[in-house]
């Protein structure tokens, strides 16, 4: 089964942090939005990590990188009032529009998210 991987996710895998190890498993077939990507090569830039042949070694795991859509864009927008109160960005907004726009899981690291009610699943790795 395939899931949409936020960045928060697809980040503990890539440092091997808490709850990466079951990140891993997911990568064949995960889709991730072009938006969560720039996220995670900005905070890989931030801890000095080479990024070069980063994308690629995902996309050789099965990694799935999507654009963000004109739809997914609208989608994003609708939930920024239903998801203001918990503060979520619009990075996290554009990986919730991609699950909601494939009808796929979610999956993260911010707990967070467990308080959502969208009409998706939501699976935190920590």
């Amino acid at each position: 089964m395939s899931v949409v991987l936020d960045a928060s996710a697809l980040l503990a895998y890539l440092h091997t942090e808490t709850g990466g190890e079951r990140v891993g498993p997911m990568l064949e077939g995960a889709r991730v939005s072009a938006v969560n990507w720039s996220e995670v090569v900005q905070k890989a830039l931030q801890r000095d990590v080479c990024i070069e042949g980063m994308q690629q070694a995902l996309r050789e795991l099965g990694v799935i990188f999507e654009p963000f859509t004109a739809r997914q864009a609208e989608i994003a927008a609708q939930l920024f009032q239903p998801t203001r109160i918990l503060g979520l960005s619009l990075a996290d907004r554009a990986c919730l529009a991609l699950a909601l726009d494939f009808g796929l899981p979610v999956v993260t690291a911010d707990r967070v998210w467990r308080q959502l009610k969208l009409d998706i699943e939501i699976e935190t790795i920590r």
